[in-house]
């Protein structure tokens, strides 16, 4: 299968750089995926699952925001937020995940504590999802 040039860079620094087979990342439109040849594109990313194929073997993380561009064939992927599977802390999610759900439950909280507890429970539920693919 032909390959392409893949960068992963976050606030945190450099998570990926090398060629890459396949990718499939969560866009806020729905999942992309990404082969060699691909036409240019730029597409904001949403909150899932991504999977790099590199050397025919797959490996996945929790993508969340940022901007997913094909220019020329190099593929450059900046999201907020990107955890390999093997390296989530599971229990860190799941504590995350209570705090948010007893922000949902309270019902004195604002709209504005509402809307970041969701988006919260969703990061982690995300991030918890991807690690039990491993």
């Amino acid at each position: 299968m032909n390959s392409f040039p893949l960068k992963i860079v976050t606030p945190d620094g450099l998570q990926y750089d090398g060629q890459a087979e396949e990718l499939i990342v969560r866009t806020t439109s729905g999942d992309v995926g990404i082969l060699a040849g691909h036409i240019n594109c730029v597409a904001p990313l949403g909150m899932g699952r991504a999977m790099i194929v590199s050397n025919g073997e797959k490996r996945c993380a929790a993508c969340i925001g940022g901007m997913l561009s094909v220019v020329s064939g190099e593929v450059n992927l900046v999201p907020t937020t990107f955890e390999w599977a093997d390296k989530i802390d599971v229990d860190r999610a799941d504590a995350s995940a209570d705090r948010a759900r007893k922000v949902l439950a309270d019902k004195g909280a604002t709209a504005a504590d509402i809307r970041i507890a969701e988006a919260r429970l969703k990061r982690a539920l995300i991030r918890k999802n991807v690690a039990a693919q491993i």
